[in-house]
């Protein structure tokens, strides 16, 4: 199965605490084409007391079968790539996953544990996206499949109709 794979650098905001007993906020903020020099966990800025974090670099894997959910995205109007977090503090949180396949996106936001954020495209990934799909598309016909008829007079692994009698309630003495 032919597969592209990405490196690509994510970006994370880290908002203060609304009140003073609550965690400050790390969500996903974008994502780099290319896989910077700077080391993993690294705060680049602070204003108004919203930190921007560097927080490492990640693959991105494109693979052939997904070039359908991948040209879904493409055609949103909005391509994202879909960033999994583990960790609410920007020094020790976790890349668990980058994608562009917006199920698999969906997926990754059920599980409780992650923050998921779906940040917009950068150029050059949709560039290299879009020409994975032009060499790898396969277009999959949809085919309803069609039940084969039963025949009642086949099936012999069912229960029967009519109750033994030892089955039948009045003749059970343990149920009395």
């Amino acid at each position: 199965m032919p597969q592209l794979t990405l490196r690509v650098g994510v970006l994370a905001i880290r908002r203060p605490p609304v009140t003073k007993w609550g965690a400050g906020e790390l969500r996903a903020s974008g994502v780099l084409p290319q896989e910077p020099e700077t080391a993993p966990n690294t705060r680049l800025a602070t204003e108004n007391g919203v930190e921007t974090w560097y927080l490492g670099g990640r693959d991105l894997v494109l693979y052939s079968g997904d070039t359908g959910h991948h040209r879904d995205n493409l055609a949103s109007g909005r391509p994202s790539v879909w960033v999994a977090l583990r960790g609410d503090d920007p020094a020790r949180a976790q890349i668990v996953n980058v994608t562009v396949d917006p199920y698999e996106g969906e997926g990754y936001a059920s599980d409780l544990d992650l923050k998921v954020e779906a940040v917009p495209m950068p150029e050059p990934i949709r560039a290299a996206v879009a020409e994975f799909i032009a060499a790898h598309h396969v277009e999959m016909p949809f085919k309803k499949r069609k039940r084969l008829p039963a025949d009642p007079n086949a099936m012999t692994a069912r229960a029967p109709r009519v109750l033994a009698e030892r089955d039948k309630w009045v003749n059970n003495p343990r149920k009395r």
